[in-house]
């Protein structure tokens, strides 16, 4: 394990959609108070669904168990995204709140906004973020993409065996992506998440650092102060404020504000902070489920408020 080996980021991988996605509503393609179905006409949540709450996760929209939305890698060639979008909305097609009344954390909704992100500027969704976000960062395919580009850098995840997640493996996960056992340690196959913006990137720490050193800057390689000031800026519904930006969760490290985003899934979980007031970020992922990195996380950083 290096600041090189890659790690499936999961919903790690939203706020990088969210900068995506307000990329295009700096550039005047998308309209924050634009509704849903405009650009994705074929989903069933109707037409009071906007794109401001979609990246807010105030749109109502259902959050069922991801964990089965993945597939293996040995099968991603052939694998079609959008039939298995559209399966999950067959399924999940009722809102579970009205939109803007309350805070309704959705890994739909965030796959949606891939959509609208295919729908607007005519490219898949990978292709759209690697060319603007990713290059002109600076990354790799082999630092940051949506595919695992190399195995030999690529970590093994794992689940502890004596967990509740693993003792409800047989419910939450397809047997297929269960590689076999080392002591404690269930290993899963290399897989991708079905919908890569809602948790798709496959990315090492060192890439999520530069991401956050861009994040830091007053002046952005990615995205201008328009959409910086989305990001940053605390959002509400009809009947308050909610513990979110367009693209980043908050919380505190006792006097200290920072804004985060958190990971995981099946062998994998990861937070990058974001300490915009104070300059800087950190980020931390692991090669196993159970880690608590919040926890792990609040202790590192107090070193650095201390110091």
């Amino acid at each position: 394990m290096s600041r090189d080996t890659t790690m499936m980021a999961y919903s790690m991988s939203k706020t990088i959609t969210a900068v995506a996605v307000l990329k295009l509503v700096e550039n005047g393609s998308i309209r924050l108070e634009d509704a849903l179905s405009r650009y994705v006409p074929w989903q069933p949540y109707g037409s009071d669904v906007r794109v401001r709450e979609l990246l807010s996760h105030t749109a109502g929209i259902p959050n069922p168990i991801p964990l089965r939305w993945v597939h293996l890698a040995a099968d991603h060639e052939g694998f079609d995204e959008g039939a298995a979008l559209r399966a999950v909305l067959a399924k999940h097609g009722q809102l579970a709140a009205r939109p803007a009344t309350r805070f309704v954390y959705s890994n739909i909704g965030y796959w949606l906004l891939g959509a609208v992100i295919e729908a607007v500027t005519g490219k898949s969704f990978v292709s759209y973020v690697t060319e603007n976000v990713f290059t002109p960062l600076g990354l790799t395919a082999t630092d940051m993409s949506y595919e695992i580009t190399n195995l030999r850098r690529h970590a093994t995840g794992y689940l502890e065996r004596f967990s509740i997640i693993n003792l409800a493996r047989p419910l939450l996960f397809d047997r297929r992506l269960i590689a076999g056992s080392i002591e404690h340690w269930v290993a899963v196959k290399p897989h991708y998440a079905d919908g890569p913006a809602f948790g798709g990137i496959v990315g090492t720490a060192r890439a999520f650092g530069t991401f956050l050193q861009d994040q830091l800057l007053d002046g952005s390689r990615i995205v201008g102060q328009e959409a910086q000031g989305y990001l940053m800026e605390q959002q509400r519904t009809k009947r308050g404020l909610v513990p979110m930006t367009m693209g980043w969760h908050m919380g505190s490290l006792g006097r200290y504000r920072y804004f985060f985003k958190e990971g995981g899934g099946g062998g994998f979980h990861s937070m990058m902070r974001l300490y915009k007031s104070y300059g800087f970020g950190t980020v931390l992922m692991a090669n196993a489920t159970t880690v608590n990195v919040g926890r792990i996380m609040d202790r590192l950083d107090s070193q650095l408020f201390c110091n």
